[in-house]
């Protein structure tokens, strides 16, 4: 509020590069009116307690002397305090609401658009030469990996079943993430799938997006709950409402959990399998930091996670993503896209995020400068290391062999006590 009120033309810029300048001229008109609004109530409130105070002092002094006190107000203006704290909570309460609408404002060097402005800026290795490309989903039945009418059965539209060695490379590329994380300093949580409504809103999640996650029914979760999309709104919830140690700054968690969501689950050709689903499979890293750490956390993190993406040996990209397609929450971000032979695409496997300090005001997560009695709100970052649903078929399609085999990457043989997956 108070950079709206310092400097709206540079917030209205900034905003302009995610929506459209008459939208944001009309929130933030109505953020400015209901500031007003609520600094008048304040003025009037401080006021009349003033006014009340003075009554209380002469009353007191009148007492002391011997003198006849003066008459108390009328009731009515009594009331008139009451009614006017009311009124500041129902205008505060709007104004909350009304600033968590907005969405955080992008970095400098994020350019304006949708996906049309992202742009590509690392390339790793070269896409394989493959004569006759199979899809994953061809791949994976010949193979045993996966079982998608089954998963059907179960779940309904979006969901699958790993199967034998299928399961098992699934659950070999997540341990190789959690042993990479653990040596690079972070603190493994294994935290619940349920979470408060809260924590959606501290990530940034809701209000906006409360529709794409899966809701508890009120009866069930009078408090509110939902099924976690990303361990990114657990690690963040974690720490609500938190004054941090300054000198373990930055605090460096990862965390494994399925993420469950209700977006749509594929049917183009490019989202079949496992591409796009109502549940998978994440690691998710994230750190806390001061201001002046960003910077370095958010290099540190990209390295990481595409450390395990080079490890796997899979040719990918990074692309800087436009204001326009990145989370509403993110002051700038980059995704790992991993190549898809079968429809010469590439895929987003991972989006490594910079908030600023958007969460940590939405959370009230802070630290106290040393030697300082004043907080303030730390920056957070996140980064999926890494999703597998995406990566399982950039595996067996990348790797494909002109005799139906897929070749397992290296880090991930021993493991699976095999060099290559054969069809059944």
């Amino acid at each position: 509020m108070e950079l709206i009120r310092k400097d709206r033309e540079a917030v209205a810029t900034a905003l302009a590069k995610r929506l459209d300048p008459a939208e944001v001229t009309r929130a933030l008109d109505e953020i400015q009116r209901l500031d007003q609004e609520r600094r008048a109530l304040i003025t009037e409130i401080d006021a009349e307690r003033q006014r009340r105070k003075a009554e209380a002092r002469a009353y007191a002094q009148a007492k002391r002397a011997g003198e006849e006190p003066q008459a108390a107000a009328p009731e009515a203006e009594r009331k008139q305090l009451a009614e006017l704290e009311s009124q500041l909570d129902e205008v505060q309460g709007r104004l909350r609401d009304a600033m968590s609408e907005l969405p955080n404002l992008p970095s400098d060097d994020v350019v304006a658009g949708g996906k049309e402005a992202n742009r590509v800026v690392k390339t790793f290795g070269e896409p394989p030469v493959i004569e006759k490309v199979r899809d994953h989903v061809e791949l994976s039945r010949a193979l045993g990996l996966v079982d998608y009418e089954r998963g059907v059965k179960l779940g309904g539209s979006g969901f699958w079943i790993y199967t034998g060695v299928g399961a098992r490379l699934e659950w070999a590329l997540l341990n190789y993430f959690v042993d990479q994380h653990i040596k690079a300093g972070y603190e493994f949580l294994l935290p619940p799938h349920l979470l408060l409504d809260s924590a959606g809103f501290a990530a940034g999640q809701f209000p906006k997006f409360y529709d794409d996650v899966y809701h508890l029914d009120s009866a069930s979760a009078p408090r509110g709950q939902f099924l976690l999309p990303t361990s990114e709104t657990a690690i963040l919830g974690a720490y609500q409402d938190e004054i941090l140690e300054t000198p373990k700054l930055p605090l460096k968690a990862f965390a494994y959990t399925p993420c469950y969501r209700r977006e749509s689950a594929g049917s183009h050709s490019d989202e079949r399998g496992t591409v796009r689903g109502h549940q998978f499979n994440k690691v998710e890293i994230f750190q806390f930091t001061l201001p002046e750490q960003a910077d370095a956390a958010l290099e540190e993190m990209l390295a990481h996670a595409e450390s395990l993406v080079e490890g796997l040996g899979l040719h990918y990209q990074r692309t800087l993503l436009s204001a326009g397609d990145a989370s509403a929450s993110m002051k700038k971000t980059l995704d790992i896209e991993v190549w898809m032979p079968s429809t010469g695409k590439y895929k987003e496997v991972s989006s490594v995020s910079w908030a600023g300090d958007y969460q940590a005001r939405r959370a009230a997560i802070r630290y106290r400068e040393p030697g300082g009695k004043q907080t303030r709100f730390v920056h957070t970052l996140n980064g999926s290391a890494l999703a597998t649903s995406r990566l399982f078929p950039a595996i067996l399609e990348q790797n494909q062999q002109a005799d139906g085999s897929v070749l397992i990457p290296k880090v991930l043989q021993d493991r699976l006590g095999t060099d290559r997956l054969t069809p059944c």
